[in-house]
């Protein structure tokens, strides 16, 4: 687990059901865990450090450990608002709308287009940074500057990504066209290391590119 940049941590853990690394983060100051797996080093107690207040989904299917990490701290564990039937079915969950501030300096904002819930979390302050869920992904790499070749973002397959890859990837790149007038500078991926210090640069880039 490493402070990524003051107040986020970040770690990552294999995913028995879909046999891949995912990745998980703490924002410290609000006590906000995202898309959380047990850390491998340390499991509930690594996480009991950030006194933990709620869980919050990126999308519906990032349950992940949510539902023991859930009933150990009893805190909630909070999806958008589309995404609610699908992930109860796996763990009790509450819903935040777009637009909703979660916590203070953390909102959340609609990405929709890979499927209805997806959503990104916006963080301000010393933190500042966005969190996505499966819109964009980072293949390889590691954490730390990003710039370059777009740090080696992409699009998941397409027989991964819905009916219509084009028209969703078209949708996608117009959500974080929008998204890119917040300010942040890491890029906070549930899929592949994030992207310290230049995070709006390397999805700049990587929208230009194939927007």
């Amino acid at each position: 687990m490493d402070e990524i940049t003051p107040g986020i941590f970040h770690w990552s853990a294999m995913h028995p059901k879909i046999g891949a690394e995912v990745h998980s983060y703490a924002l410290a100051d609000s006590g906000i865990l995202l898309d959380p797996m047990l850390p491998p080093d340390g499991g509930l107690d690594a996480l009991a450090q950030f006194d933990p207040r709620q869980i919050v989904l990126t999308n519906r299917h990032h349950t992940r450990d949510a539902a023991a990490i859930a009933e150990h701290f009893n805190i909630p564990v909070r999806v958008s608002e589309p995404g609610a039937t699908d992930a109860s079915k796996h763990v009790a969950v509450t819903t935040f709308a777009w637009g909703e501030e979660l916590a203070p300096g953390v909102t959340a904002h609609e990405v929709g287009a890979i499927c209805p819930d997806e959503s990104a979390i916006h963080v301000t302050g010393a933190s500042n940074a966005l969190a996505c869920a499966d819109g964009v992904i980072r293949l390889g790499g590691s954490s730390g500057t990003g710039s370059g070749g777009g740090a080696n973002l992409a699009f998941v397959p397409d027989f991964l990504i819905g009916d219509d890859p084009p028209a969703i990837k078209a949708a996608l790149c117009a959500a974080y066209r929008r998204l890119l007038d917040l300010p942040f500078d890491h890029l906070l991926l549930a899929h592949g290391e994030p992207v310290v210090g230049d995070g709006r640069e390397v999805l700049a880039a990587f929208v230009e590119q194939r927007g």
